[in-house]
């Protein structure tokens, strides 16, 4: 079958591998939809930290935002998964340690990460092997592209779920990126006050085409005194925890669960004297079902997000940057593997 292999830093194909083969507890999948996100990027251009770590080797196969039907299942796997649309976890966990028996296998030491880690390849391919104990079903009502939207909406999910706000609530968001907008209308969804503050002027035009009526240029942010219920920081600069503790009320909660490609610090002196709560936002796990849920009942609508979707020959043009000459100007790039 066909699949995408990163065989170093920078350099991508596609090739010929041998096609998967279901063993006990997996469903075989053949995948219909792809999202390409910024961890993807970095595992491409090799500065990923897992990389460094020694967790993550080349040659690599990428993709763990996908849909796709199922097509065959292993041994001792209930077949009435065949023919199904689902997605799945992107953590694997071994199912045996102690954060898997608390129900947090997104934890677990052991884990696998779906196209991330070593060991499990990802859905950039004509096919991909999920244990059907990590997959989820997805309803009629929730179209392909919106279907590889899953795994993004779950970690937005998560993150608007930590701020605890209620309707009413002032949330601020830091980035106008896929995590970003999809958390504003999570937010939106649950009739708090929302704020995106980002760079790009037409990433804040569509958070206002999606119901956001407070957008902001981050530099004009910065210099305000203005300070919010909640901050939820999605960005991918290093400056902006620090903003975050800045900008959020005394008492008040910040969810981080952007990635900076270098370290970033905060003052925790300001975070004991304004007694914040900071939290991190690992994994989309326990959002998965909410986000697929909320997609169905058509209260969130990622579809807007996405701006095009190409073929397997074109991802390593779009991991480089560029995009096509009729993308739209939603952050998200689809992968359709059978074109």
């Amino acid at each position: 079958m066909r699949a995408l292999v990163v065989d170093g830093a920078r350099s991508a194909t596609v090739q010929e591998v041998d096609a998967p083969v279901a063993g006990v507890g997996q469903l075989l999948v053949d995948v219909e939809r792809v999202g390409i996100c910024g961890t993807d990027i970095e595992l491409y251009t090799g500065e990923m930290a897992y990389i460094d770590q020694g967790i993550t080797h080349f040659p690599l196969r990428l993709g763990h935002e996908w849909t796709g039907r199922v097509s065959g299942v292993g041994p001792d796997t209930d077949e009435s998964w065949i023919g199904r649309r689902i997605t799945g976890d992107t953590m694997l966990g071994d199912g045996t340690c102690r954060f898997c028996l608390a129900g947090r296998h997104y934890l677990c030491p052991n884990r696998f990460e779906v196209g991330i880690t070593d060991g499990w390849p990802g859905a950039l391919a004509e096919q991909l092997l999920i244990p059907a104990r990590y997959a989820h079903a997805i309803p009629d009502t929730v179209s392909i592209t919106a279907a590889a939207m899953v795994e993004p909406g779950g970690n937005s999910l998560r993150a608007v779920d930590a701020t605890r706000l209620t309707a009413g609530g002032r949330l601020l968001i830091l980035g106008s990126g896929t995590i970003g907008l999809l958390a504003a209308q999570f937010a939106l969804a649950r009739g708090i006050e929302v704020h995106v503050a980002g760079t790009r002027p037409t990433s804040l035009q569509l958070a206002r085409e999606l119901g956001v009526d407070h957008t902001h240029q981050l530099a004009d942010l910065a210099a305000t005194a203005e300070t919010f219920d909640a901050v939820i920081d999605a960005s991918s600069t290093d400056t902006m925890p620090a903003l975050a503790l800045d900008l959020v009320d005394p008492g008040g909660r910040i969810v981080y669960i952007g990635l900076s490609s270098t370290p970033s610090s905060i003052d925790t002196r300001t975070l004991v004297l304004k007694d914040v709560t900071a939290v991190g936002i690992l994994s989309a796990s326990p959002g998965l079902a909410g986000a697929i849920e909320l997609f169905a009942s058509g209260a969130v609508n990622p579809e807007p997000l996405v701006s095009e979707v190409i073929g397997l020959d074109e991802v390593a043009s779009r991991l480089e940057g560029m995009r096509g000459a009729d993308a739209g100007v939603g952050p998200k790039v689809h992968v359709d593997p059978t074109r």
